[in-house]
């Protein structure tokens, strides 16, 4: 039997048993699939028979192992990848309008993003938050803040992503106790946090703690989500600012991989068990402007990683697998200059996460170099989302560019330097050792660093910016969040400590606070009960200050 053959066996199994079992649960949308001149497209191709000798080990099918064509058996087919647009500024009164907006025009779930004193759990009236509250996002002090951003937006119909990371517990904690004052049940949640404390440490910066309690808190969420919200991704570990800092796509891969390889060995070691946990894993990518370079990013990512989960970990169950991702644009690929040029560079990075299967997408605003979005450029953003899904055919296959020459190989090549970089890793004892050493982030500096100089150089253009520029005149009509925002929080700070039953804040406090101090306890419960009592962000933050201390970054030169 030839291995053409072989493999027309094997896509037959496929359809009997995968595919066959996805279509009676999630029926394709249309009888017939074809291309804008009639041409029919197949469900699936397959490489011709010259072609096929390493076929299975190295791409196989959709929603089977090594997952590299997907994890799901129809992708696209079925319906579209989730499209969740990154929100939030001012007060939660503004995010939740702009939030009914955005769900007015058709976006299918909610991205939240916090403003920097939430980011590193400082309430709106400490002094570290002068200058910054409700600017790059939303303030939350409190459960009144959370009740007020998800108003009318009835949490077991929306999945809800929230990119928050040191103080992720606390977050979780408003929302579960949110949802159930609408009368959800914590299992009915659905959405992401991100919670992804080792690239902050790299890359981004919002970090209170030390990695050893860093970690405890990430791992109690893993334990507390899988008995409690088994339907929530506890952890979205994060490529995306990695590349934002300047890491090549390779690096981008590797150390996000390295980051989870990490969370997996400390979940491990406090005693959890890999499939109890692995499945509620997801991951979350940049899309640059390199189409091809993206695609097979995406696809070798996936393949290494189901490896690593099988090889190295002993995962069983194939969701603990499968590599799960969202995909942001790359905001650092935006200008400045000539911002209608951005739509077309979001429009190609949009393309680069579709062809490379995510399973959610944002997309940047064309004004985000200058401001926070104005609704007509979120909704332009998002219309773009929504005509490569509608228009652009891409969607109508899976994983459209798969058997292309260059797309294997550039897929090949890209995990061949993950592993390199994974091997080296391991070789520092891990990624904590890796960072604490500086090597990490040495390794991105360099990186932009070399990109900076193609820049200058004309080496590397950037049209609008180093060629093709025009005399421009000062943007208008630029977002602005009102400068007076921190006093509206503060006195809807004073009004919840004055009406709240501070007996109940404060033995709860001293919960978190004993269970801080006992590692065999989760802290999750006792925050919950804070949450619920109406303490604030910033006080329980300061009781886990005072217990575990705070993080001092290496300088790395």
């Amino acid at each position: 039997m030839s291995d053409y053959q072989t493999i027309r066996e094997a896509m037959q199994r496929w359809e009997a048993n995968s595919l066959q079992k996805t279509l009676s649960r999630f029926p394709e949308r249309k009888s017939e699939f074809s291309t804008g001149s009639g041409i029919p497209l197949e469900r699936l191709y397959i490489p011709s028979p010259d072609s096929i000798d390493s076929y299975e080990e190295k791409l196989g099918f959709p929603g089977e192992f090594p997952y590299t064509r997907g994890v799901q058996p129809t992708l696209y087919r079925g319906r579209f990848w989730t499209m969740r647009q990154y929100a939030g500024f001012g007060t939660a009164e503004e995010s939740n309008a702009r939030y009914k907006y955005l769900l007015s025009q058709g976006q299918t779930g909610l991205s939240v993003a916090f403003d920097l004193p939430t980011q590193i759990g400082y309430d709106s009236d400490d002094s570290h938050s002068i200058g910054e509250v409700g600017k790059v996002g939303v303030a939350i002090d409190t459960l009144r803040d959370m009740e007020i951003l998800f108003d009318g937006i009835p949490l077991d119909k929306v999945s809800t992503s929230m990119t928050i990371n040191a103080p992720a517990a606390v977050l979780l904690a408003f929302y579960i106790a949110v949802a159930e004052k609408q009368g959800v049940a914590a299992e009915k949640l659905r959405g992401t946090i991100q919670n992804d404390i080792l690239k902050e440490y790299i890359a981004r910066g919002t970090y209170i703690f030390p990695p050893k309690p860093s970690i405890r808190l990430i791992t109690d969420i893993f334990a507390y989500c899988s008995a409690e919200v088994p339907n929530w991704n506890t952890i979205s570990i994060s490529g995306y600012h990695i590349r934002e800092a300047g890491s090549t796509a390779v690096q981008e891969v590797a150390f996000t991989l390295a980051d989870g390889i990490e969370y997996i060995k400390a979940a491990l070691a406090a005693g959890l068990d890999i499939d109890d946990f692995a499945g509620q894993l997801s991951f979350f990518f940049n899309a640059h402007n390199d189409l091809l370079e993206e695609v097979a990013k995406f696809r070798a990512a996936r393949r290494v990683w189901a490896r690593v989960m099988r090889d190295k970990f002993g995962a069983r169950k194939s969701k603990s697998l499968m590599l799960r991702f969202h995909t942001q644009t790359a905001g650092s690929t935006l200008t400045a200059q000539q911002p209608d040029n951005n739509i077309v560079r979001v429009t190609i990075q949009t393309l680069a996460a579709v062809l490379g299967g995510t399973q959610s997408l944002h997309t940047n605003s064309r004004d985000e170099a200058l401001s926070l979005p104005t609704e007509d450029s979120v909704r332009i953003a998002l219309r773009t989302q929504q005509i490569v899904a509608n228009e652009s055919g891409v969607a109508e296959t899976i994983d459209p560019l798969s058997g292309s020459f260059a797309i294997e190989a550039l897929t090949d090549r890209i995990e061949e330097q993950v592993l390199a970089y994974l091997d080296k890793i391991e070789s520092m004892g891990g990624m904590v050792h890796a960072i604490e050493a500086g090597y990490v982030q040495k390794e991105i500096q360099d990186a932009a660093y070399t990109v900076q100089k193609q820049i200058e150089s004309g080496e590397r253009i950037v049209v609008g910016v180093n060629k093709y520029t025009i005399q421009e005149q000062s943007p208008k009509d630029l977002l602005k969040v009102d400068p007076r925002l921190r006093e509206v929080q503060i006195n809807k700070l004073q009004e919840i400590r004055q009406t709240r039953d501070a007996q109940a804040v404060e033995a709860a406090l001293g919960r978190v606070r004993d269970s801080a101090l006992d590692a065999s306890l989760n802290l999750m419960p006792p925050i919950i009960e804070a949450v619920k009592a109406y303490a604030t962000l910033g006080e329980i933050c300061n009781v886990l200050r005072r217990e575990f201390g705070e993080y001092r970054e290496s300088i790395v030169l």
